[in-house]
């Protein structure tokens, strides 16, 4: 099984080279690409001297339009997506390729075990809401950005995700399609947001991008196709 990394990184000089360290730590990962969204620090240096590829943008696009040029530099089956904050803890990400390796699982997803203090929750109610209203899945951890998954996944995305709707997107397109998708607990940790005014800034952008989402696949939300209750947790 061979995986290809990918790390969207935005002003992540202090910590993106740990994290690079950390997923060739991994033994099936063969490549770390880090897209570098636009940077005014030394981000792209920092991980070029880990030993990642590095793909500079001349503006900052968000997450998902970053992860989505880099998806077409990639050829290993499998991807990783990795938040370049994680630091030494993204070698956890290892406990994740044991479902998608085995091939039951079309994407495993990593699910932070330890309360995290932060907001109020809302954009994440919203997502696991929706994710279970069109599919029936709960969700522990439905924006959580570190996955594995088949790379032809992304590829089939039914619309270009916008910056922070790229985990709702993929979720919610991989379960319409009738496959597998999973939360492993992982011990990551990265830069926690609390209650302060830029950390509500970037969740309601992040809400706004996720609603974004949801009304491009309203059709989905409103007929509400999700029967039953299921939860794919490994633990």
């Amino acid at each position: 099984m061979e995986i290809d990394a990918l790390v969207p990184a935005y002003n992540e000089a202090a910590t993106v080279g740990l994290t690079v360290a950390a997923i060739f730590e991994i033994p099936q990962m063969r490549r770390v690409l880090v897209i570098d969204d636009g940077s005014t620090d030394d981000t792209a240096a920092r991980a070029a001297a880990a030993g990642a590829q590095v793909l500079r943008l001349p503006r900052n696009l968000g997450k998902g339009g970053a992860v989505l040029l880099g998806a077409p530099f990639i050829t290993a089956p499998y991807v990783a997506l990795v938040d370049a904050d994680l630091g030494s803890s993204a070698g956890e990400l290892s406990r994740l390729v044991p479902p998608v390796r085995s091939g039951g699982a079309a994407m495993s997803i990593a699910s932070f075990p330890l309360k995290r203090r932060g907001g109020f929750g809302l954009v994440k109610k919203l997502a696991a809401w929706s994710i279970y209203r069109c599919t029936g899945q709960l969700m522990e951890e439905p924006l959580s950005g570190q996955r594995i998954l088949r790379r032809e996944l992304l590829q089939a995305l039914s619309y270009p995700p916008r910056g922070f709707g790229l985990e709702v997107a993929l979720t919610l397109d991989t379960l319409q399609q009738g496959r597998l998708v999973v939360e492993v607990p992982a011990r990551l940790s990265h830069r926690e947001r609390g209650r302060e005014p830029g950390s509500f800034i970037h969740r309601g952008r992040q809400g706004l991008d996720i609603m974004r989402e949801l009304w491009l696949r309203r059709s989905r939300l409103l007929s509400g196709n999700g029967k039953g209750v299921r939860r794919r947790c490994l633990r």
